[in-house]
């Protein structure tokens, strides 16, 4: 498995959206879903109707660790998934696999549908992770509250959190950019 970064850029992460919604609203939401909450994407793509419709949070069992996660919905991820789910049975997935049985989009799929976006806005590095990432790099920027991050992320340490989210690697790069000898 390769090593993904966040998207640092917030033009990007415009035209990242801009490209996901030409290939169809479900891959937008997708992308918006993954930045906007940090979940990881088994989590995400596991979320049926019933978790987002008439609730103001999204309550989940984590696929990977077991522990139940609890996010805010907060009003524009809202209005996203309202526009989306209009039609949907509460019981549907809302990333429905085109495949029929009821089941959702793989990993996959995920990967190769955000592949092709950032191909075509020429962002290297990314995977299904760098939602998560992403979501962990700006919200470190906004807020600069690197505990509230790792009790998100449930990491064991900050250091943990600011390695994962690309912060380390950003102050390593500044040190090195002016640096010669």
């Amino acid at each position: 498995m390769k090593t993904v970064q966040p998207i640092r850029d917030k033009d990007k992460i415009e035209t990242m959206k801009n490209e996901l919604l030409k290939l169809g609203y479900k891959n937008y939401l997708l992308f918006v879903v993954g930045i906007n909450t940090g979940l990881r994407i088994s989590d995400i793509l596991n979320l049926r109707v019933y978790h987002v419709r008439n609730r103001t949070h999204i309550t989940i069992k984590e696929k990977k660790t077991g522990k139940e996660k609890r996010f805010l919905i907060n009003h524009q991820l809202r209005k996203d998934f309202e526009k989306y789910i209009f039609n949907m049975q509460d019981i549907e997935y809302i990333f429905q696999s085109r495949k029929g049985q009821n089941r959702p989009i793989s990993r996959v799929q995920a990967y190769r549908i955000l592949n092709k976006a950032s191909d075509i806005v020429g962002l290297d590095e990314v995977g299904t992770h760098t939602l998560r990432k992403t979501f962990g790099y700006w919200h470190y920027q906004i807020y600069k509250d690197v505990a509230i991050l790792q009790e998100i992320f449930n990491h064991s340490s900050p250091s943990v959190t600011l390695r994962y989210i690309g912060i380390n690697q950003d102050i390593k790069d500044k040190t090195i950019e002016d640096f010669y000898l």
